[in-house]
């Protein structure tokens, strides 16, 4: 009996897909509408921060070492530099390296043929961890034997940190804000639909039916409309940041970072199914809530 009921309840949510057929298109259009604005800001937010991120990794510290040490005592300053804790590599660049890099900045290097490599020093390149944290790093490096000098862009470490806070924080926000706007979107389009219904709701109230009864259909049918809705936004957001993706590689823009999809697929087919299904079946019982106060 119980399971003759589940069925009967099951089917009538999936026929109401079809009766309201007008309605249930204008709800998935805006499901698929209000996903792909919320999907490609999320995306935008994302290679923005792998760009910050690639930025962060070109800015360097530079850490001389003193002058009286030899290169294999320089070498060995290394060791102690590597235990600090942000420090994710350093690169050891010895006199005659230093001239060359040195050199090769100027289209005539002879100008300075016959310089002595003694008159450079030993130096690492440290990439940091987290450099949000490179003035504590720099004051830690300043504190290691053997180290003279520490030059490093505290501004724009800090700067470049702050910008990815940023982007967090306001993708999180904006994410938010869009999904309750959709949320709000998607109730009334399916209210709209319940209009049609409120009689026969109102009839099966008065013969005594459970509000569960005559929630579960409409749950079905938000189900059905929330999974329809995440499944076409998730195509159109595919193909349109592929397309999107390619024009910007024929630029030949190399300052943005723009990953492949397939990258991202996982996190957002996750994003739509959730933000899908939240949407269609919260908006739908959402809007029945007036009808059952009979």
């Amino acid at each position: 009996m119980k399971h003759n009921k589940f069925g009967y309840l099951l089917s009538e949510g999936f026929r109401a897909v079809f009766k309201h057929g007008f309605m249930s298109f204008a709800a998935i259009s805006i499901t698929v509408a209000c996903l792909v604005i919320i999907n490609s800001f999320l995306l935008i937010c994302y290679n923005l921060n792998l760009t910050v991120e690639e930025v962060q990794k070109e800015e360097r510290i530079v850490v001389v070492i003193d002058e009286t040490y030899t290169e294999a005592e320089a070498k060995s300053v290394g060791s102690d530099i590597n235990l600090i804790e942000n420090v994710a590599d350093a690169k050891f660049t010895s006199r005659g390296e230093a001239l060359e890099n040195f050199m090769s900045k100027f289209d005539n290097s002879s100008l300075f043929d016959g310089l002595d490599p003694n008159s450079m020093r030993d130096q690492f390149e440290i990439t940091l961890v987290d450099n949000g944290k490179i003035a504590e790093t720099k004051a830690q490096l300043e504190n290691v034997t053997g180290v003279v000098e520490v030059n490093a862009n505290i501004e724009v470490g800090n700067s470049l940190a702050t910008i990815r806070t940023v982007l967090y924080i306001a993708s999180i926000a904006i994410a938010a804000v869009l999904l309750v706007v959709s949320l709000i979107i998607i109730s009334n389009t399916i209210r709209l639909a319940m209009l049609d219904r409120r009689e026969e709701i109102a009839i099966m109230k008065m013969v005594g039916a459970t509000n569960g009864f005559i929630r579960f259909p409409f749950f079905v049918e938000g189900f059905i409309l929330g999974f329809i809705g995440a499944a076409v936004s998730f195509f159109i957001e595919w193909g349109l940041y592929e397309l999107i993706r390619k024009a910007i590689l024929n630029t030949g823009l190399k300052v943005l970072t723009v990953v492949p999809f397939a990258q991202v697929l996982m996190p957002m087919a996750v994003i739509c199914a959730v933000a899908g299904f939240f949407i269609g079946i919260f908006g739908s019982l959402m809007s029945i809530r007036r009808f059952l106060k009979v």
